[in-house]
């Protein structure tokens, strides 16, 4: 009982009836909150202070996460000073969810105190993880120093080993359950002969279970019944929302099996960041091709040729120095017609995510003057942006998960915020893609020739 005590005297807290800690309520903090708000950005201000007045708990969680995500450097302070007095629990937990991703002393500090004394242990739970996962980062930043210095004195053994202890920490930063004997990248396969054109289906965040996702896949069938596919490629958030908990949970059945084994053609899936989300789903999306007629994912990231094209899946949640040297690699031996590069984040998108500025950094060189095509997902519209050094966009990310926000840019050659799929064409002179509603209505068609 001493040592409690001490400990919420040292915290600020006081303990519930049942024993377990809360934080300590100040006399008036939405006023102590109110003092941070002069040093906000007007628009940034204008949405802290609708948190303040508004008295819906639901409301006041749904702006806490949107001022988080919008700035977390300039609206830290104003959140921690909420967060320190505040009572609902929807509203504590969006806060610490979203400003947990923020690395930042105070913000440890917090998350660090609420991991030991929340009265809600969901709250308690969710604090700790993104304590753990920030301070993972920090570690692995001091891996990816020693990874600069390697690549400088280009000493190409020490980068190799260092590339492949990165990739092990690509799976600690995030908690994941990944073990080495499922990352291992196979031989490049073929699906079909070079000299055959194909036809494929492709699409990205879809696993929901709705109306508008079994609409969709039944347009899927209703295309393939007319205009066969020879297979089909995924963009990620095949599940949602943490993916899947085992290769054998009933999920599977009603979230795949029912909706997209009826189209007989097997389905190259790649990684979104909700297939990341709970320790087990990699793993298990990686085992479920052993179980399954039609999904497919050998690995988290891989090769394959098919017809005039060779396709590279990426894993884009974590895009690890070993992922990148194998994409240079395979890149360079590839004598493909054509090459498409696909994976779940849009490098640039004019949706809510919007670019990417780690993907343009690290993916976007690596790929100009040498890739023809970079499909993606994560953000949930159509779309296509002009190409640069090459390299043409695509973003179809319509497969059944609501929709997002689009604006309309001056480099996007089309953009719509629908539900709905990508076709692929290809032969030796040309590639070809149409958008597809889910009311079987051609959007959008583009040609590239060769």
């Amino acid at each position: 009982m001493i040592v409690l005590s001490m400990a919420v005297a040292s915290h600020g807290q006081t303990s519930t009836a049942k024993g377990q800690i809360s934080p300590q309520q100040d006399n008036n903090p939405r006023q102590d909150s109110r003092s941070h708000l002069s040093a906000m950005k007007p628009a940034l201000r204008e949405k802290a202070q609708a948190m303040l007045d508004q008295k819906d708990d639901a409301a006041r969680a749904r702006l806490a996460t949107e001022i988080a995500f919008a700035d977390p450097a300039a609206s830290m302070d104003f959140l921690l000073a909420v967060l320190s007095g505040e009572q609902a629990t929807v509203v504590r937990r969006a806060i610490i969810s979203s400003l947990g991703y923020h690395i930042d002393p105070k913000v440890q500090q917090e998350l660090e105190r609420f991991a030991a004394t929340d009265a809600d242990l969901s709250i308690a739970l969710l604090a700790l993880e993104r304590l753990r996962r920030q301070r993972m980062h920090q570690t692995r930043g001091a891996l990816e120093r020693r990874i600069q210095m390697a690549r400088a004195a280009g000493d190409q053994e020490a980068l190799a080993r260092l590339a492949q202890e990165h990739e092990r920490w690509v799976s600690l930063v995030r908690g994941v359950m990944l073990p080495a004997f499922l990352r291992v990248t196979p031989a490049t396969f073929s699906l079909k002969p070079a000299e055959q054109p194909i036809r494929v289906l492709a699409f990205g965040d879809f696993g929901v279970g709705s109306s508008i996702q079994k609409q969709g896949a039944a347009a899927m069938l209703e295309y393939h019944r007319k205009s066969p596919f020879d297979f089909a490629i995924t963009l990620g958030d095949n599940f949602y929302p943490e993916g899947m908990e085992s290769p054998t949970t009933a999920r599977w059945k009603l979230l795949w099996d029912e909706m997209y084994d009826p189209l007989g053609i097997k389905f190259y899936a790649t990684l979104g960041n909700h297939d990341w989300a709970a320790s087990d789903s990699p793993a298990s999306e990686i085992l479920y091709t052993e179980r399954s007629p039609t999904w497919r994912m050998p690995a988290p990231y891989y090769t394959f040729t098919a017809g005039p094209v060779q396709f590279f899946a990426l894993d884009t949640n974590e895009m690890s120095e070993a992922q990148l040297i194998w994409l240079d690699q395979e890149l360079k031996k590839s004598s493909a017609r054509w090459k498409l590069v696909y994976g779940h984040h849009p490098i640039y998108s004019d949706g809510d995510h919007g670019d990417s500025a780690r993907l343009i950094e690290k993916l976007l060189p690596i790929l100009k003057g040498r890739a023809d095509v970079y499909f993606a997902g994560h953000d949930h519209h159509m779309e296509q942006i002009k190409p640069e050094g090459g390299l043409h966009f695509f973003i179809s990310g319509g497969g059944g998960a609501r929709l997002y926000n689009i604006k309309q840019a001056p480099r996007a050659v089309f953009v719509q915020s629908r539900h709905g799929f990508c076709v692929i064409e290809a032969d030796q002179t040309e590639l070809r893609v149409r958008f597809i509603g889910t009311d079987m209505n051609q959007l959008h068609e583009s040609a590239i020739k060769k």
